[in-house]
């Protein structure tokens, strides 16, 4: 998280140069025989959400790797909206750890809610599929440090569990 030109050649970019939102109607055929959207369609939303912020991150194609505590807390309706939220919350030499965020918005009354939550660990690779080199990240408001600490902590443990 520093300002000059990293070992690797890269400046450092903000949480926000790479943030992104989607909004979009949950329709009848997006629902289950519940009416609510399929949880699978969920998660390729914040899927397809995390690998747009990675590559505005680091201006490469990118693959998803890992998927950390992918959770639902509400379902999503049909005529409501689906509101995705990404965010580059970390940076390592080749991957990128993102913060994806579902709310669901009734369009009626304006109430909005926290649906699901995910991590996914997205790597860049190079033309050739082999991962490639990364930009820092700059944390700089007081949640995006905090989930710059608790992502190097999932990172950390991960390192420490896969050489096992």
């Amino acid at each position: 998280m520093m300002n000059e030109q990293t070992s690797n050649g890269f400046l450092p970019k903000k949480v926000s140069e790479s943030k992104a939102e989607l909004v979009d109607l949950v329709l009848p055929p997006d629902t289950n025989n519940h009416g609510t959207i399929f949880g699978g369609k969920v998660m390729a939303y914040a899927d397809k959400m995390a690998a747009i912020v990675a590559m505005r991150h680091c201006r490469q194609p990118v693959v998803t790797v890992h998927s950390d505590s992918f959770e639902f807390h509400a379902p999503i309706k049909a005529g409501e909206a689906i509101c995705v939220e990404a965010s580059v919350i970390c940076a390592h030499r080749t991957s990128m750890e993102v913060l994806v965020r579902v709310c669901s918005e009734n369009l009626l009354t304006g109430e909005k809610k926290l649906t699901s939550q995910a991590y996914l660990t997205m790597l860049a690779v190079d033309k050739d599929g082999r991962p490639s080199p990364v930009p820092p990240i700059i944390a700089e408001t007081e949640e995006e440090k905090k989930h710059y600490q608790i992502a190097m902590e999932r990172y950390n443990a991960r390192k420490k569990a896969n050489k096992k």
